[in-house]
């Protein structure tokens, strides 16, 4: 049996007339299709713009009930270390970016050289933090006089805080002394609840 007789047999059976449940078939795909149709009819680009636009109000809601209302923490400390002629300055920033405040916070800074030994030290401490707020200025700043410039130390933050009832403890140490300015950012894991 070639090609041509297959296409023929094909050609044949298309001709013979349909059945009474071929029929029945063909009515039902064609109710369904005009059922679709006037489905598609009904959907305009209008809707498609106000649809988005809701399920867009939906996400932006969910989000700011999940920053402001679920209740995490979010600590940091944003740290910049110079050097000059004249010695070493340490600047800190401590954010709360959590949505409570911490309260009892005690923050500490030293200044350490190679075989840690300690050149300088900086202590801060309040009583809270607000929640999505930031404190930096001259209590958060270490000054370090006379220390050369040549050699690498070492900068320790110490961070305690309380939150939720939860007393928390985190210690950073960053090598500097390689570079005149360098900054980094320490992050206190999340807690929720």
């Amino acid at each position: 049996m070639g090609l041509l007789e297959k296409m023929r047999r094909v050609e044949e059976s298309l001709t013979e007339p349909l059945g009474e449940y071929e029929e029945e078939a063909t009515e039902r795909a064609h109710e369904i299709f005009q059922i679709v149709g006037e489905r598609v009819e009904v959907i305009r680009p209008s809707r498609v713009i106000f649809a988005s636009v809701a399920v867009l109000l939906i996400l932006s809601g969910m989000f700011i009930i999940g920053t402001w209302l679920v209740p995490y923490d979010r600590t940091s400390v944003d740290v910049v270390y110079l050097q000059g002629g004249t010695g070493h300055v340490v600047m800190v920033e401590l954010d709360n970016k959590g949505s409570r405040s911490i309260t009892d916070v005690s923050l500490d800074i030293r200044f350490l050289n190679d075989e840690s030994i300690e050149i300088g030290r900086s202590s801060y401490t309040v009583d809270e933090i607000a929640a999505h707020t930031s404190i930096a200025g001259d209590q958060l700043e270490l000054l370090i006089n006379g220390a050369s410039v040549w050699e690498n130390y070492t900068i320790e933050i110490i961070l305690e805080y309380t939150y939720g009832g939860d007393e928390y403890y985190e210690r950073w140490t960053y090598n500097v002394g390689q570079w005149t300015m360098e900054m980094f950012t320490y992050d206190a894991p999340i807690h929720f609840f």
